[in-house]
């Protein structure tokens, strides 16, 4: 048959499973760099409505966040004063909420009252709370996740994202995404914002289809996007010659995703291998509509990816303002529960335990993933101690304008080059010694060998009496 527009865009359709990538690549660069003997991984695990402050303060520490006497949570900016806290979690309870990483208290750090209100939004900071820009619905600005990816990665995918949905508050009967979506997250640049799989089947297909394929179906894959690269990357050039200047640079990258895609498929035949050794097992969960089943699908992928060495960077977007857990016979959204309070929810707990039994679910799934890693023997450890899990939110601490007291939980240990089994707790907003989330990447970036200025990011105008520079001190290792 002769080879025309029409049968390569049937045979496009055909392949529609290994084509699925197409959105994806339009925010993937492949980057090849020379691995180091201990290679550096990151997760960002970035959940919607704040990770609850008030109830990651080990046992026999002074509670700041709450009312000295009446034991309310106090609001944001609202905490008590207090100087600078550094101690060793190995020398207090951890709090209930951090039960499931019991047996990674040596390699977990746990970070209260960092800001980054310059770049705050409504019910999340978008782009800014990795960016720390202000961008809540436009990337203008590269995040912390896709700078790491893109000088770590050696593999198909410098990033790989997984998300529940992409919009943050979804309208009528909510359902988790089934394709990619842009959950307003990621971006490898100014306008390049990264395209996140929500459905675990087809993420499943996406990274280790070459598990399922026979050698003969990979190589006649392989030979058909090579061909189809050709035809489109030329076609697109002759589309570029009729377009204005402005469409010319957004075509650019258009265009550029067919030479993208062409990296990353002949980079995953190379890995069929390894690929095949790690493809967890595809069960009927991957097709659940379950919230707790899809997010847990989502932390097997993201582990598993890591292990076959497909990328090294991968950011989870566990739930969005829309989502329900009814696991945890909740009928309210996250974003009802965010309006709960003292009140009960459906479940019958009041608003603020069922808000911590969400978190638990992440936690759990990040308690599997570490235990996971630590399995794997690497250099002089494990995976995990040359990993960092970064669980957070894209909304600081509190459901509403939360970025005064931002809260991390780390957990790994990017091969010894951050301090870890620690409780950080820093100064208030606006007093001496406060310092930022932009802080804290600097500190990871760091630490994964990249280059940095002395601060990442905007800079907070009510905090110019403050040194904002660097990274955190507390954090390096002596």
């Amino acid at each position: 048959m002769p080879l025309t527009r029409r049968t390569l865009l049937q045979s496009l359709s055909a392949a529609a499973g290994s084509f699925a990538t197409a959105p994806l690549l339009r925010t993937m660069e492949a980057v090849t760099r020379r691995p180091e003997d201990a290679p550096k991984r990151f997760v960002f695990v970035v959940k919607s409505s704040g990770v609850d402050k008030y109830n990651l303060v080990p046992k026999g520490i002074e509670n700041h966040y709450l009312h000295e006497k009446t034991g309310k949570k106090l609001g944001n900016r609202g905490r008590r004063e207090g100087e600078l806290l550094d101690v060793a979690l190995a020398d207090y309870g951890l709090p209930d909420k951090l039960e499931a990483l019991a047996k990674f208290r040596d390699r977990m750090t746990v970070i209260q009252s960092l800001s980054g209100e310059g770049f705050s939004g409504n019910h999340t900071s978008g782009y800014g709370a990795l960016s720390c820009h202000n961008s809540e619905r436009v990337a203008i600005a590269p995040t912390v996740d896709c700078l790491l990816g893109q000088h770590l990665s050696t593999g198909p995918y410098p990033i790989y994202g997984m998300a529940l949905h992409g919009r943050l508050l979804e309208g009528g009967p909510w359902k988790p995404a089934d394709t990619y979506c842009y959950p307003n997250l990621s971006a490898l640049k100014k306008g390049l914002p990264v395209a996140f799989q929500g459905s675990p089947r087809k993420a499943f297909m996406e990274l280790f289809g070459a598990a399922v394929a026979t050698p003969a179906a990979r190589d006649k894959e392989l030979a058909l996007h090579g061909r189809l690269m050709d035809f489109l990357r030329q076609d697109a050039r002759r589309v570029e010659r009729k377009l204005t200047d402005d469409e010319k640079q957004r075509f650019e990258l258009y265009a550029h995703s067919f030479e993208s895609l062409r990296t990353i498929e002949e980079k995953k035949a190379k890995l069929a291998p390894r690929i095949k050794q790690h493809a967890p097992e595809l069960t009927a969960a991957y097709d659940s509509k379950d919230t707790a089943q899809r997010i847990a699908c989502h932390f097997d992928l993201a582990t598993a990816t890591l292990l076959a060495g497909l990328t090294n960077v991968i950011t989870l977007r566990p739930d969005t303002l829309g989502t329900k857990y009814g696991s945890l016979r909740l009928s309210e959204s996250v974003h009802e529960l965010g309006h709960t309070g003292y009140e009960k929810a459906s479940n019958g707990e009041i608003g603020h335990v069922a808000r911590e039994q969400v978190e638990r679910i992440h936690l759990e799934c990040i308690a599997q993933m570490a235990t996971k890693l630590d399995s794997v023997p690497e250099g002089e450890g494990t995976m995990l101690d040359n990993t960092m899990i970064v669980y957070m939110s894209c909304n600081g601490g509190d459901h509403h304008g939360g970025q005064a007291d931002w809260p991390f939980v780390l957990v790994g240990g990017m091969a010894g080059k951050v301090r870890m089994g620690r409780y950080l707790e820093y100064p208030k907003y606006r007093a001496e010694g406060h310092r930022t989330i932009g802080n804290l990447y600097l500190s990871l970036m760091q630490a994964a060998g990249l280059t940095t200025q002395e601060t990442f990011g905007q800079l907070d105008a009510n905090l110019k009496h403050l040194d904002l520079t660097g990274p955190l001190a507390e954090l390096a290792v002596s």
